[in-house]
């Protein structure tokens, strides 16, 4: 296990002399962050290796367990030690993800609460699928656009319109390992929406779904 995690929030008070018989007290907030990258469980390693099939079920969230699953934010890879692993996820995402069929698919729509999704880039040619390991929005316009016909394959049966931003700077790892760092742009079905696909898988990583950014 690598670990880069810092120490918990903590609350410092300060005492300011300002006069002769006066003390300002002042609270400066420590805000610190824990982030561990840590190897596959045995449960998660269980799931990937699995032999009777070579795709994966798409978690629910009309299925109580499902639903726990995909509202609990992921915890980073470690490509370089798990690569094996990362590849053989990868592969049976992919193959679920064109089952299904879908654009995109989060590692915590099949269980697996981990940093990861695919995606299909629709600004290429024949709309290649692509991976993002441990993905972050790096930068974001000031305003959003209402996106129309949102979908997820882990709410069936349902669409919606959803807040999203036209563009998108990115930064991940690719499958291969390799950093990318990419701005995705559009939000038209009719042309170029890798960005509003970039964000919606993203957000699985955090717990969010795409009903919870609903728009007129």
């Amino acid at each position: 296990m690598e670990s880069l995690c810092k120490a918990p929030q903590l609350l410092k008070f300060n005492l300011t002399l300002m006069s002769k018989n006066t003390f300002v007290l002042s609270l400066v907030f420590i805000v610190t962050s824990c982030t561990s990258i840590k190897r596959f469980d045995s449960y998660e390693k269980s799931l990937i290796l699995s032999q009777e099939s070579n795709s994966f079920r798409i978690l629910q969230v009309t299925n109580k367990e499902d639903s726990l699953i995909l509202r609990t934010p992921s915890k980073k890879v470690n490509y370089k030690k798990d690569k094996e692993l990362v590849n053989l996820l990868v592969d049976k995402m992919k193959t679920t993800m064109i089952q299904a069929p879908g654009i995109g698919l989060a590692a915590p729509q099949i269980g697996i609460s981990r940093s990861i999704f695919i995606f299909r880039r629709i600004d290429k040619e024949g709309r290649p699928i692509e991976v993002a390991i441990n993905p972050k929005i790096k930068n974001i316009p000031n305003e959003t656009v209402c996106f129309e016909n949102d979908g997820c394959l882990s709410i069936q049966g349902l669409r919606g319109n959803s807040n999203r931003y036209a563009w998108i700077e990115v930064e991940y790892l690719n499958e291969f390992g390799k950093k990318v760092r990419q701005k995705f742009e559009g939000y038209s079905r009719e042309s170029d929406f890798t960005a509003i696909v970039f964000q919606h898988e993203y957000d699985h990583l955090n717990g969010i779904l795409y009903v919870d950014k609903l728009c007129n």
